[in-house]
């Protein structure tokens, strides 16, 4: 049965199934306490994720990269909180699916490259090392001083350490900004910032999605595309969230070449904060077009039982690897 024709016979989860997800909801996901880090407050119903999660051939789950926020190591320094943290540039052969493998560029052997989280106001320090062969660096989005903006090629079996001021809150990104730069994001050094605004947001299920494309074969133009590093990995492998449960997404597209998609999700409705740059939605909707390295927090519950896509209103880009579905549970 094709991942398609998943969705032609439905039937709600039985009531045995209900109590079992109801009963694992009482534990704390270990993205839940790493916000508790932040500022104490009351948790999310988060559906246990396996810790065996599918890998697909790979050295990394997309399931367990859907919740996984790295807070850096924390420390106390002239009267300011300091993030720190470390991405190591390097080479790993990915498994886009069970024909095609893909000699990825990346940070931290994955991709996307860790979701780094701080706090409006913190200092983020970052210590690079580049292990991958060829010269990389890193581009943060935000403010940070001309010193700090990453244009500067660092070569191989070399470092550095950048050091920016947590600002402006929202959703940002981080990339290789080496020439040719589309090449260096396309085979998958990006990676996501989140920067919290001063006071919490309310408690939700938060994940993180990030949207790229594979020019698999050096014609400049995408032949896969993906959710989190790998190809249709959501569609064979259902995001479980509870019913009722304000999820929070962090979207981001990191899609080269194709100048804009959409994103889209069925039976819903989201509320959109534009950049993640608001405390208030500007406005609810079904699909939304970003353009590449844009991004947004999108808000929305569930209110019937089931499973539901979300893709790219682009048919030719969703059939192609950049497809999902949430199961309501």
């Amino acid at each position: 049965m094709s991942n398609l024709d998943r969705f032609i016979h439905n039937p709600l989860l039985q009531r045995r199934q209900l109590l079992k997800y109801g009963c694992a909801a009482v534990g704390l996901t270990t993205a839940t306490l790493a916000w508790q880090q932040l500022k104490p407050q009351a948790a999310a119903r988060i559906p246990p994720v396996p810790a065996n999660s599918p890998m697909m051939g790979n050295t990394f789950s997309p399931m367990q990269t859907l919740r996984d926020f790295d807070y850096g190591t924390v420390k106390q320094e002239n009267g300011r909180t300091v993030r720190e943290f470390r991405l190591v540039a390097g080479n790993t052969r990915l498994q886009l699916n069970t024909a095609v493998s893909f000699n990825s560029w990346n940070f931290n052997g994955r991709v996307p490259a860790p979701t780094l989280r701080a706090k409006a106001g913190e200092i983020i320090r970052v210590s690079f090392l580049n292990r991958a062969g060829h010269s990389h660096s890193l581009h943060f989005h935000g403010f940070h001083p001309a010193a700090m903006d990453g244009i500067r090629p660092i070569r191989h079996n070399t470092g550095t350490v950048y050091e920016l001021e947590a600002e402006p809150y929202g959703v940002h990104l981080y990339h290789c900004h080496v020439a040719p730069v589309t090449r260096h994001i396309g085979k998958g050094l990006y990676g996501m910032l989140i920067i919290d605004p001063p006071e919490p947001r309310p408690p939700a299920d938060e994940m993180v999605l990030l949207m790229g494309g594979y020019d698999t074969n050096d014609d400049g133009k995408n032949e896969l595309y993906a959710f989190n590093g790998v190809p249709n990995y959501y569609m064979m492998h259902p995001i479980e969230i509870y019913k009722d449960q304000l999820i929070r997404l962090y979207v981001l597209n990191m899609i080269e070449i194709d100048p804009a998609v959409t994103f889209h999700l069925h039976a819903n409705m989201f509320q959109v904060y534009p950049t993640g740059m608001t405390l208030q939605p500007t406005h609810a909707t079904d699909v939304i077009t970003m353009g590449t390295a844009e991004r947004h927090i999108l808000e929305f519950k569930f209110k019937y039982p089931g499973e539901f896509m979300f893709h790219p209103h682009q048919d030719l880009i969703a059939e192609s690897g950049c497809m999902g579905a949430f199961k309501v549970i």
